[in-house]
Order: C-alpha cells, then sequence, then structure tokens
C-alpha cells in the first residue's frame, strides 16, 4: 500500500524517520509531499494513494475525487475541521484523527500564555500569581486532564464543566464538577476552552456567558477561533477593563483588539497548541500505526464519519 504523508507544514525530520520505520516494518511504501504551496500539487500526489496523513491540510471533496484508491485518511492531531466527513464517507473514505498525541503541549501552552499574561509581559511592573486562584476547564477530555495536573502544582482551585464526561472521571483528577456552563463561568477567574468547532459549540462562547466571570476575568482559548461569538466578546471588552482575552488563534476582529485593548490580550502568531518535538513526532507516529493496523486488521477505533 502507498502511504502519503502530504503536509504543507512539514513534520519534524525525527517524525518522518519514526513515521518510515512504521510503514516500512509493514511493507508500506511511504510517498512525501512537504511544504507544497498549490492544491494541484496535493491533487497529483493523492492520485494513487491507498491512505494519506495530513497536519492542517485540507481533505476535500476537490482533494478525494483525485485520490481514486484512497481507503483511508488520518490527521495527525485532535481537531479534525480540515477534513470533510461527508465527503469521506461519500467516497468511503475512513477518516481518523489521534487523539491525546498533542494534549500535553497544548495544556503547557494555555499555561505558558497565563503566566505571560499574570506577570504583565514581563513588563517590569508588578503582576500576580496563579496560586490560589480558580481556573475553570470547559470540557474535560485529553487537554483539559494535563491542564488540571498542572494547575494543581500551581496550587489553583480547579473546576470542571463537560456534559459527555462523569463526575466520577473528572473527581478522579480532582476537580470540582459544575452542574451548568453558567456555574462554571461564574465561579473562575480563569476559564480554558477544550471544545471542538461544531454545530453545537460555534459562537457558544458569548456576551451572557462571558459577563458571568468574576473580577480580573481571563479567557484563554487553545480551541478553535470559531467557538468565540466575537461580537460578544469585544462588546465585554468594552464594558470591562479588567478582562482578558489569550488565544493560540488570532480572532476575526485582531484589528480592533490592537487599536483599542494593547496589553489585554495574547494573539500567539500561528496556532501554536501542538507544535513541540515531541508532540510532532506523537501525532505522526501514532497516525501511521492507525493506518498499518487498519490494513492489517480493520480496526476503525479513531473513525470521525459514519
Amino acid at each position: 500500500m502507498k502511504i502519503l504523508v502530504a503536509t504543507e507544514k512539514a513534520f519534524a525530520p525525527a517524525a518522518i524517520k519514526l513515521i518510515r520505520e512504521v510503514t516500512d516494518a509493514a511493507g508500506h511504501q511511504l510517498a512525501l509531499l512537504e511544504n507544497y504551496k498549490d492544491v494541484s500539487e496535493l491533487l497529483a500526489a493523492v492520485a494513487d494513494a491507498d491512505a494519506m496523513i495530513v497536519r492542517s491540510d485540507l481533505v476535500t471533496a476537490q482533494v478525494l475525487d483525485a485520490a481514486k484508491k484512497l481507503r483511508i485518511v488520518v490527521r495527525a492531531g485532535a481537531g479534525y475541521d480540515n477534513l470533510d466527513l461527508p465527503a469521506c464517507t461519500a467516497h468511503k473514505v475512513v477518516a481518523m484523527n489521534t487523539p491525546g498525541q498533542n494534549s500535553n503541549a497544548v495544556a503547557e501552552l494555555a499555561f505558558e500564555m497565563m503566566l505571560y499574561q499574570a506577570r504583565g509581559g514581563f513588563s517590569g511592573k508588578s503582576g500576580s500569581e496563579l496560586r490560589g486562584k480558580t481556573l475553570g476547564l470547559h470540557a474535560f477530555g485529553n487537554v483539559g486532564k494535563y491542564m488540571a495536573e498542572i494547575a494543581k502544582g500551581f496550587g489553583m482551585d480547579v473546576y470542571a464543566f463537560d456534559p459527555f464526561v462523569t463526575e466520577d472521571v473528572m473527581k478522579k483528577s480532582g476537580v470540582k464538577v459544575c452542574k451548568s456552563v453558567d456555574e462554571l463561568y461564574s465561579a473562575c477567574q480563569y476559564v480554558s476552552l477544550h471544545m471542538p468547532a461544531n454545530d453545537k459549540t460555534k459562537k457558544s462562547i458569548n456576551y451572557e456567558l462571558l459577563k458571568k466571570m468574576p473580577k480580573e476575568a481571563v479567557l484563554v482559548n487553545t480551541a478553535r477561533k470559531e467557538v468565540i461569538d466575537e461580537e460578544g466578546l469585544l462588546k465585554i471588552f468594552g464594558e470591562r477593563p479588567d478582562f482578558r482575552y489569550l488565544s493560540d488563534v488570532e480572532p476575526d476582529c485582531k484589528a480592533v483588539f490592537e487599536e483599542k485593548y494593547k496589553g489585554k490580550f495574547i494573539f500567539t502568531a500561528k496556532k501554536m497548541g501542538a507544535q513541540t518535538e515531541e508532540a510532532n513526532i506523537n501525532a505522526g507516529v501514532a497516525a501511521a500505526r492507525q493506518i498499518v493496523d487498519y490494513f492489517k486488521t480493520g480496526n476503525e477505533k479513531f473513525k470521525l464519519n459514519k
């Protein structure tokens, strides 16, 4: 089988080395399309591929039309909004992600932004500490668990809300379980977002929710920009000089923040959550192993489409 690694943003060489070891050991052919500049390059490369590994690359109906032999595509990472799942189903292509492989990297980035903000960007002025502060985790998946673990080391009081995770699971991680999203936002100075962007979550972080946060509120977003109602976010910033927004993805209203709210936000230059050597390797190798296992046993454990 031919396995194509198609990445506009290439994996680290160490990751490719390990991916190749996995595919070679299973008797498959590995092909690389790295740092490509135009979708036409992807369309040509995928034409004879049986499987494909991508990162943030768009897997659209056009790509799938060109992929006549494709049976499986794996997104090396947790977020999968770059995969057109209905189109994958229509083309009889199994779509998977690699949940958990980037989780620690994302959690550490959230704390890095929180610390930088708490110390005023190292401006030399007096800042604040995380110890004793309340941290709310909106969604308690793999990243949320790492967040809770790190927060304990800082001596933070951790709350969580996730209607899809049992209380027992959350309590085992030492967090206080909130019964509603309103309870979470009302209780926590820091709220960190960890949900996917879908029809239910898009623009769900709105003005009515944000205004419930206590004084010196800090919203941390290492999820997707689409979950934020930016009109509501700007409204709360207009009303509350104490509010801060830290995000691993620039909002569409970035220009307004730069004009009006300097010192009250942190936006990374590009999405950095999974940008560590360790996460890069973990996600790529997991994707390769999932493909090999799928061809060998038909295992569809991480299948995303119906």
